[in-house]
């Protein structure tokens, strides 16, 4: 949401924001605490329900879609349904709400977490968001649109990417003051690196005020200055 609602009062003032209970092209007041929230509907083009959404989705209409998860393997695969086996698991995570489907039909998906070891893992135990499942045609064979799938995983040390021919997962840039070290040691595998790896540009002083004192004035998401 927040990123959105930056990308509106900067560089793309005709995005229209999609939530998932059914909220479209509303014009935000304030941040919102949930995807149902009422301020999701202020001043929308839709106040429809999740249904429409979806079908927005699968009719190719949205070209990005926001999801997190527990942990995200190599080929962008998401878990947010259970930690152990599916019949006793370990740990019962929130379950897909809209991430199968935003996964499945978004043309590009954009996935947020923190970068730990335990997120970003070789394999998931259990899909609830297909990425590109175990590689190059996986998507396709099982049914999804072809040219969908995650586009980048942001996290708090970096920003990553998917190789397009085998697609894992790769390292695009680090954020200022992260070394690669400290990306390799909180990863459960390897990823691709580039020849060059960039440096993630830190935000302006312009995006910084936005987001302090329009956006977010509370600090509820956005760091405060020290």
């Amino acid at each position: 949401m927040v990123a959105a609602l930056l990308a509106q009062r900067t560089h793309a003032p005709n995005l229209v924001v999609v939530f998932e209970a059914g909220g479209i092209g509303p014009k935000v007041p304030t941040l919102p605490i949930s995807v149902g929230d009422s301020r999701t509907f202020h001043r929308a083009l839709l106040a429809g329900s999740m249904d429409d959404v979806m079908c927005a989705a699968q009719l190719g209409f949205l070209d990005y879609g926001f999801i997190g998860g527990a942990e995200i393997d190599k080929f962008g695969n998401v878990n947010s349904t259970c930690i152990g086996s599916h019949n006793r698991p370990r740990v019962c995570l929130p379950g897909s709400g809209g991430g199968n489907d935003v996964g499945s039909f978004c043309w590009k998906t954009i996935i947020i977490t923190q970068h730990e070891k335990r997120r970003l893992v070789e394999k998931v135990q259990f899909i609830t968001t297909p990425g590109y499942l175990d590689g190059p045609g996986a998507r396709e064979a099982a049914g999804l649109p072809a040219n969908t799938g995650p586009y980048r995983v942001v996290t708090n040390l970096a920003i990553l990417g998917f190789d397009e021919s085998t697609k894992l997962m790769k390292l695009l840039s680090m954020h200022p003051g992260v070394t690669l070290e400290q990306v390799r040691q909180n990863m459960g595998f390897e990823p691709l690196l580039l020849d060059r790896i960039e440096e993630t540009a830190y935000p302006t002083q312009e995006e910084l005020d936005i987001l302090r004192k329009d956006i977010d004035p509370y600090g509820i998401f956005v760091k405060r200055r020290q």
